[in-house]
């Protein structure tokens, strides 16, 4: 069966702020561009990615736990796309795999006219060459930021689903890629319904569409504060967690989903902050590859960098036998 699975951070800040200690940058960069190599050569027939959003894409006016793609376009944020933001969305599978989680008992969204944000597009722009369309390619998204959000228990229901959906295939004729995005620990100042003034709730319910001046404005801010943490201003840190990371990682290595399944959300956001909800896109990854079989995980590294806001790792994973 040729399935696999890559799982990874991502962080805008990469471009825009170097960490103190480059040999962490270094061992990112060479683990995406090694992975990058991987995909090429695997060539995959489809990937299905599973990724966040932050309000660039899915908005409080409807919120949806999970949605898929059927057509997508890249929604522009942090120019990921900018030259070209097609998603190359096969539609017949799209709603094959829509219908198959629907059939499996997950009442999943689905979307003609997705905006996939950067949680999506930089992993795909750093695992395929820069091109967002290079391979076909069905976008799930999972709520990690709107609360309240999906349970864990109910996003790896949604992940073993997905696993059907792929068994279902020819895999003597397919190579699946599975993709899981975001994460790990990070605490972004993310803003909150009830907790912001009016204008700043009607952007977080009806923000889509910015002028590229209004994006522009709201992506300074983030480069603001990762190039003070990378002057070594650390008054604007915001704080990881390593341990949990850790802890995080080993569970996905020995597909220990009773303990995942027992996560609330609550504490995600202690101890893994505001970020660290997206962690349901590696469980629903990690969970449609377990649906098809036993895996074997490989870490390829895992660095604290506070100047990405991200406690950043990158896995892959491989059907055993």
């Amino acid at each position: 069966m040729a399935v696999k699975l890559i799982c990874a951070s991502h962080s805008p800040l990469m471009e825009f702020a170097s960490p103190q200690d480059q040999s962490k940058e270094q061992k990112v960069r060479a683990a995406f561009e090694q992975l990058s190599a991987e995909v090429k050569a695997y060539d995959p027939t489809l990937i299905i990615t599973f990724g966040p959003d932050h309000f660039n894409g899915f908005f409080y006016d409807l919120m949806p736990s999970f949605c898929v793609g059927i057509r997508a376009t890249a929604a522009g944020d942090w120019d990921y796309g900018k030259i070209d933001n097609k998603i190359d969305v096969p539609e017949d599978k799209a709603l094959a795999l829509v219908r198959q989680v629907l059939d499996e008992g997950v009442d999943v969204a689905y979307s003609y006219r997705m905006q996939a944000d950067h949680g999506v597009t930089q992993p795909l722009h750093f695992l395929c060459d820069g091109k967002l369309d290079r391979y076909k390619t069905i976008p799930i998204f999972i709520n990690g930021a709107a609360a309240p959000m999906p349970t864990t228990k109910r996003t790896i229901a949604l992940g073993r689903a997905v696993g059907q959906y792929i068994k279902s295939l020819n895999l003597e004729n397919e190579r699946v890629l599975v993709l899981g995005t975001g994460g790990l620990s990070h605490d972004p100042p993310t803003p909150q319904m009830g907790s912001v003034p009016p204008e700043v709730e009607e952007f977080l319910i009806a923000g889509r569409n910015p002028t590229e001046e209004a994006r522009n404005a709201r992506q300074a801010k983030i480069i603001a504060v990762g190039q003070k943490l990378a002057a070594g201003d650390t008054s604007v840190a915001v704080p990881l967690s390593p341990e949990w990371d850790i802890a995080l990682l080993e569970k996905f290595k020995q597909a220990d989903f009773a303990a995942m399944e027992a996560m609330t959300e609550a504490e995600i956001r202690v101890e893994g902050g505001r970020g660290g909800q997206e962690v349901r896109c590696w469980m629903a990854a990690f969970a449609a590859l377990n649906e098809v079989g036993e895996y074997e995980m490989t870490t390829h590294c895992y660095e604290d960098i506070s100047e990405w806001i991200a406690g950043f790792g990158i896995v892959s994973a491989e059907l055993k036998g």
